[in-house]
């Protein structure tokens, strides 16, 4: 693995959490607290919706490297072809489900007092434009990490970033309306889809056997369904393990209420980068090491996992003892009292995810994505009644408590699995 599909990894991630730094402090300042609170919720249904693609794109990952260490490249384009087809259905029957939910007034769950219901549905329904470009975007972006064009798909993720921020940052400044607020959300995710389709098309310049268009495959589309189709299970449960917390505090306690947990949240998490640029360059290097040179593998794993682990638990326990100190300052007089608190209690969640993950990406190397599909199943159920009764009994440190403990017992479970297979 070269450190610099690592390095470009950090850069498409680190560099939009600058834009964040500078902007969400203003963005809160405009908007206030309930606006800025329904941002996020619209922030997390666009992260929400990678999982539309069914699995497909990290299946794809798998499949496309497995195949290019068996010297099987002239597959790719059907392949690739079969899942177009695939994400494409799938993100609008998407799209579709959220307009009927938004016209149906789903809104009235944000708990908004202040914000118009039709301005909540306005943004909905401009959500859910996004939904099917969010979809196939992940299929192309997953041929670009099994040819590990990670430098495209990290100058790609910068401009996301920039506008993910910085687009609602300057529509606030002349109207602070949450559909026009999204609707720079909806458009960066169209020039996205255009721009990731382009960068797939190129990686296959490096394989001259590739000559032909591709076709739709039903062979094709059932190996893929065998590995997304768990993946598939992950992507929604997994997302709604990482989103509950924020819309069960908005439903329990208010739409407001979701700033106090959500600032300190996105700054501690932010940290994960590192292991997301890791992870992300493990998997395909992986699932093409078991094919290749079968006995590399498990000496590469784990020398990686102890880097990330050292680097992580520095970085944490470094994190929780700034943060008394960082978030004043980042958000000034706009900041809730027990922001702070929260926030050093999800620095331990953290490093536990951090172990976590590199065991998901080893298991689905493996071609095991039943078994973390299965485990977020039975998590599922287990971490709402504990978030339910956690945030009913003592609030918003209750939540972070909560998300603490799935993590952990995250991380337990995967390293189990995965050391076991």
């Amino acid at each position: 693995m070269r450190l610099s599909h690592i390095g470009w990894n950090l850069v498409g991630l680190s560099l939009p959490l600058a834009i964040a730094a500078v902007t969400v402090p203003g963005l809160l300042g405009k908007l206030g607290s309930e606006r800025f609170g329904l941002l996020a919720l619209a922030w997390g249904l666009i992260g929400y919706a990678s999982a539309l693609d069914l699995g497909i794109g990290r299946a794809l990952t798998q499949m496309v490297a497995r195949l290019r260490g068996e010297g099987e490249v002239s597959s790719i384009p059907d392949v690739l072809a079969t899942a177009e087809r695939i994400t494409l259905a799938a993100g609008l029957v998407g799209g579709a489900l959220i307009t009927l939910a938004a016209l149906l007034g789903a809104g009235a769950l944000t708990g908004a007092k202040t914000t118009s219901p039709g301005e909540v549905t306005g943004a909905m329904l401009l959500l859910a434009i996004a939904l099917p470009a969010q979809a196939m975007s992940a299929t192309y972006r997953g041929v670009n990490e099994a040819y590990l064009n990670f430098k495209g798909i990290s100058l790609l993720r910068v401009v996301l970033g920039v506008v993910n921020f910085g687009g609602p940052y300057l529509v606030a400044i002349y109207t602070a309306r949450l559909p026009w607020m999204v609707s720079t959300l909806v458009i960066s995710r169209l020039l996205a889809l255009f721009v990731f389709h382009k960068l797939a098309l190129d990686c296959f310049k490096s394989s001259p056997i590739i000559v032909n268009k591709g076709r739709y495959s039903r062979s094709i589309a059932r190996s893929l369904f065998a590995f997304g189709g768990w993946v598939t299970v992950s992507s929604v449960v997994s997302p709604v393990l990482m989103q509950a917390d924020r819309f069960m505090i908005a439903s329990v306690i208010s739409a407001a209420a979701v700033t106090v947990y959500v600032l300190p949240y996105e700054v501690v998490v932010q940290s994960l980068i590192l292991v997301g640029a890791i992870s992300s360059v493990i998997f395909p290097n992986l699932s093409w090491l078991m094919r290749e040179n079968p006995g590399e593998w498990r000496p590469y794993f784990y020398r990686w996992l102890f880097i990330v682990m050292g680097l992580m638990l520095l970085a944490c326990a470094a994190l929780a003892a700034i943060l008394p100190v960082l978030l004043p300052l980042w958000i000034k007089h706009n900041l809730p009292p027990q922001s702070v608190t929260v926030g050093q209690i999800l620095c331990v969640g953290v490093f536990a995810n951090a172990i976590g993950s590199m065991f998901y990406a080893l298991i689905h190397a493996q071609g095991r994505s039943d078994l973390t599909a299965k485990l977020h199943i039975i998590e599922l159920p287990i971490f709402l009644v504990l978030l339910y009764v956690l945030l009913g009994e003592f609030g918003i440190v209750g939540a972070a408590w909560a998300w603490v403990g799935r993590m952990a017992v995250d991380a337990v479970a995967l390293t189990f699995i995965g050391r076991r297979q």
